[in-house]
């Protein structure tokens, strides 16, 4: 099985995009511990990049350097065109992030917090209450904005968190595992969000332990495991790295079922169900074949689906987890 798609072509290779992001062999080793063992990234503007990875992958560790919150061991890397060891003025002034925890103060309401971010982004006061009464209103928290954070509920903090992130107006932002801890319909509402920031011409990269989050969201996608990229690519690219599509057949006749059987080949037999699994990559190409020669042969299926890889079977295969969760990967 191949371990990688075809790399993103660098900035000079004919790539249309400018790079948000780029790194070079990013390196971070804490003791005998290598966390990040020379990653590369090339990250377009305007776009979604997920990170995926088990625990301890180095994801948040990504974040934090690329941020300029710690520093790289090794390796080069740029963000809004500014060198995150040359110019980490450039890069923080260019970008926002929001961290796994809450950087919401639960002691002043939401709409002081929105002032204090408006006060350390300097702007001045008449500028700073806009913004933040805008902001308020587009993450619908204007009604609760004068009540204490600590009464929010864990998606509206969530929403007030990303708010003040926004507030010094990031071309870039850093979300990492942004929806971890809340119900589906909070968490659906952050996708909005997010695919709102890109409809503005942001850049969001994205960290996130679930994997129907990086498939809704993501343009691009990288998982990270022993501190290497395993693999990168787009969804539907990772998917086809993995072996195990089929089709599955299913009869009420058990004389259909032993004449179907008998005369495909590659077929999985499941006799108690009067089932077959056939060994398909789930093309309308080869979908139309099967049913031509369903029909040409004149037997009748009563049920036929198609399953193909997803971005489950494309993290256990690449991470070596064998033990998958029915709703995320931590």
């Amino acid at each position: 099985m191949p371990s990688s798609v075809m790399p993103t072509p660098r900035q000079g290779d004919g790539h249309p995009s400018p790079a948000a992001v780029s790194a070079i062999g990013l390196r971070k080793s804490y003791g005998d511990k290598v966390v990040l063992d020379g990653i590369d990234l090339h990250i377009p503007a305007g776009s979604v990049f997920a990170l995926l990875g088990p625990n301890g992958a180095g994801k948040t560790t990504a974040v934090k350097i690329l941020s300029t919150l710690i520093t790289a061991d090794g390796g080069q890397a740029q963000v809004a065109g500014h060198d995150i060891a040359v110019s980490p003025d450039g890069v923080r002034a260019a970008i926002g992030v929001t961290g796994q925890f809450s950087a919401v103060d639960g002691l002043i309401t939401g709409e002081e917090n929105m002032l204090l971010m408006a006060d350390l982004h300097h702007l001045p006061k008449q500028e700073g209450r806009r913004v933040t009464a805008e902001l308020l209103e587009r993450f619908d928290l204007t009604e609760a904005a004068r009540k204490p954070a600590s009464t929010y509920s864990g998606g509206m903090k969530r929403r007030l968190d990303i708010a003040m992130t926004l507030v010094g107006s990031p071309r870039i932002i850093f979300l990492d595992e942004p929806t971890t801890g809340l119900d589906p319909r909070s968490r659906h509402t952050m996708w909005q969000i997010i695919r709102e920031l890109i409809t503005d011409g942001v850049t969001v990269f994205l960290t996130t332990q679930y994997l129907e989050e990086a498939d809704q969201l993501a343009d691009r996608i990288a998982v990270l495991n022993d501190g290497k990229i395993a693999a990168e690519g787009s969804a539907e690219e990772l998917k086809r790295l993995i072996p195990g599509g089929h089709v599955r057949l299913r009869f009420t006749d058990p004389d259909a079922y032993r004449s179907a059987a008998g005369a495909l080949r590659e077929v999985t037999r499941d006799d108690e169900a009067l089932a077959l699994q056939i060994p398909s990559d789930g093309s309308q190409r080869e979908l139309r074949s099967l049913l031509d020669w369903l029909d040409a042969a004149g037997i009748e299926a009563d049920e036929l689906t198609v399953h193909t890889p997803d971005l489950d079977d494309v993290f256990f295969a690449l991470t070596g987890d064998t033990d998958k969760p029915k709703e995320s990967v931590r």
